[in-house]
């Protein structure tokens, strides 16, 4: 078999078959963050011609592909907070109330898909 990754035969006593093609477990990886697909679990993501991990696929096209507060897309190379499915660039992950930025730790609620920190939480 010959690896769609790096064009070589396969002969390594274990391979990968992901989209109709074989791969050498070190040539399957994801295209934003190279983690080596086969060891990060069973599963790999494809779409707009990029093979992910979850977690990039999670990021780059989330539920929405965009920040739930301001709407504007997220870049796969930048850091976010998740809450309840939705994903949020750090600097709009904030109350909105006080408008006070939570960070990881914080207790906070969410009320009708709007963020409120533990002080403004009624």
């Amino acid at each position: 078999k010959q690896c769609a990754g790096c064009g070589g035969k396969i002969i390594d006593r274990f391979l990968l078959h992901a989209m109709d093609r074989y791969w050498h477990t070190g040539c399957l990886k994801c295209s934003c963050c190279q983690a080596q697909l086969g060891e990060l679990g069973t599963s790999c993501f494809t779409k707009s011609g990029m093979i992910l991990c979850k977690r990039d696929y999670i990021r780059l096209f989330g539920s929405t592909g965009t920040c739930a507060a301001c709407s504007q897309a997220i870049p796969a190379s930048e850091f976010v907070m998740k809450a309840q499915g939705n994903v949020y660039h750090v600097h709009c992950f904030t109350c909105v109330t006080c408008h006070s930025r939570l960070v990881p730790g914080d207790r906070y609620g969410i009320i009708n898909g709007s963020l409120i920190c533990e002080h403004d939480f009624p």
